[in-house]
């Protein structure tokens, strides 16, 4: 048994047996020890950002960690904007990078570089593993901080720790899982005080305060004492749809976010932070809550969110109060026509399958989609949490590949698509049920509206070539043809209902290039 060897088992001991992988030299022997550990599944993915990635959408809806196994330095760089977003959605994961022997390190060679330094931006722990002997419990380690933050933990793994000799039976145990973090019990107090003082209050929800059972929890609050209820503008997951309790999102654009919270007088934060506008615009604050706002943190994105949630429900006295569930509704079908991003959205609302997985990258064609599904049947939605565009094809696989039983939809805008195009591939590889939906407007159009939000409103020959994505057109019909995917483009409402019922009639993957 070799290092690679004890890695393996240490990864399976603590409940890891999913690793998404884009090995090189290396990695070589933990490849090989792949082959003696069949029971690690391990899916290849062409691009480092599409494994961060589908490692990201499989932990969000598996519960659980998965790893990935990068390659060097410029390996894991190549991954890290994806990294960025799972660590923005507190996902937990552990990455393995391997790195140059031990010995080998000091000297220049080509592939040579500071890994532990370019993947601490990304992660919440960083180490390397230089002795053979400390596999088992730097892996131990790697899993107790990806539980803990919850959020990125990455073991560097130098090839000769991999290829040496393991002690003979060296133990291999599971971590001790870490306990949730406490939260703030004198919450309750301040929110009755607050309330009787004729104040405003909401709940800013996110994480595992999203999923059903929380949220009905926070149903009752509300019931009872008339809280809002909040979510970030992005987030990691969310249950919701009929029978389950809406909340509503804060805005992404500050004017709105302001607007929407203006008569807040306390945030209570339950598995979020306090919210942040996207970017700095001429004019406008950082901040969408009033500066007399009282922010209050009950539970971080570490701590027992829905201990306290049931805690709070208690001590507010509100146990016994109705939640107010979604009802179900079905979105009226577009009079047809050309397609708009806002058609796309309501026949995808109307024929939602049961316990749909909705990967949303949209962007900003997309955004009605929210609303026309409220009342559709129960379903997740996955968002982009770190901004960091190309996440959408790679965490739709990863979900796919965590709950093969669900149909998964990715709602894709184009230029943000070919970020990490190479993910369809895994895609058709892994035959995983996977519906893409494509926005092709062509064009940059987020950046569009940015450009005027920063008051540039004329927009000269050099800008548009920045912008537009149109000469030469992207065909993305060809593009998933040419990785596996089947394929088909729809310019008008019928033809894409009609494509968007075949493709839920079967398993996938399928991918439908929407000409809006």
């Amino acid at each position: 048994m070799n290092g690679a060897d004890l890695l393996c088992d240490a990864l399976l001991a603590n409940g890891i047996d999913m690793c998404f992988a884009n090995p090189g030299t290396s990695e070589m022997h933990f490849v090989a020890a792949l082959d003696r550990k069949p029971q690690l599944r391990c899916v290849l993915g062409l691009f480092e950002g599409v494994v961060t990635g589908a490692a990201d959408g499989y932990a969000r809806m598996a519960d659980r960690p998965a790893a990935t196994l990068l390659h060097l330095g410029p390996g894991l760089g190549n991954g890290l904007a994806n990294l960025h977003n799972a660590r923005r959605a507190h996902t937990p994961m552990v990455n393995i990078v391997g790195n140059h022997a031990t010995w080998h390190r000091d000297h220049e060679a080509p592939l040579s570089s500071d890994v532990e330094t370019l993947a601490r931006p990304m992660s919440d722990w960083v180490q390397s593993c230089d002795d053979v002997r400390d596999i088992a419990a730097d892996l131990n380690a790697a899993v107790v901080a990806a539980l803990a933050a919850p959020g990125v933990a990455t073991l560097l793994l130098p090839a000769d720790t991999a290829w040496n000799e393991a002690p003979l039976g060296a133990p291999v145990t599971p971590a001790l899982r870490p306990r949730p973090g406490d939260f703030d019990r004198s919450a309750g107090s301040r929110i009755r005080a607050a309330l009787a003082a004729g104040q405003r209050v909401a709940l800013l929800l996110d994480g595992k305060a999203l999923q059903a059972g929380a949220l009905e929890t926070a149903g009752r609050i509300a019931a009872r004492t008339g809280i809002r209820l909040l979510a970030p503008t992005s987030v990691a997951r969310i249950e919701r749809g009929a029978g389950r309790v809406a909340v509503e999102r804060v805005p992404y654009r500050i004017e709105a976010a302001r607007e929407a919270m203006a008569d807040i007088d306390m945030l209570v934060l339950l598995g979020a932070i306090a919210p942040v506008a996207f970017f700095a615009y001429p004019g406008q604050p950082s901040l969408p809550t009033r500066p007399d706002c009282e922010i209050l943190d009950c539970a971080g994105p570490g701590a027992d969110m829905v201990g306290a949630l049931d805690w709070l429900c208690a001590d507010l006295g509100a146990g016994d109060a109705a939640p107010t569930l979604a009802a179900p509704a079905r979105e009226p079908r577009p009079q047809d026509g050309p397609l708009t991003g806002e058609s796309v959205t309501a026949l995808i609302a109307r024929h939602l399958p049961e316990q749909a997985i909705v990967v949303d990258e949209s962007i900003t064609t997309g955004w009605r989609f929210a609303e026309q599904s409220q009342g559709a049947p129960a379903h997740d939605v996955l968002d982009l949490t770190g901004g960091a565009i190309g996440i959408g094809l790679p965490l739709a696989a990863g979900a796919a590949i965590a709950c093969p039983d669900r149909k998964v939809i990715c709602l894709q805008a184009d230029g943000s698509g070919f970020y990490t195009c190479q993910a369809l591939w895994t895609h058709a590889r892994e035959r995983l049920d996977v519906l893409t939906v494509i926005f092709a407007n062509r064009t940059y159009n987020t950046l569009h509206g940015e450009m005027r939000r920063v008051g540039v409103n004329q927009f000269g020959e050099n800008a548009r070539r920045m912008l537009n994505l149109d000469d030469p057109a992207l065909d993305w019909v060809a593009l998933a043809g040419a990785q596996g995917v089947p394929g088909a483009r729809a310019a008008t409402v019928a033809e894409f209902e009609a494509l968007l019922l075949k493709a839920l009639s079967g398993p996938g993957p399928f991918l439908i290039e929407a000409l809006i």
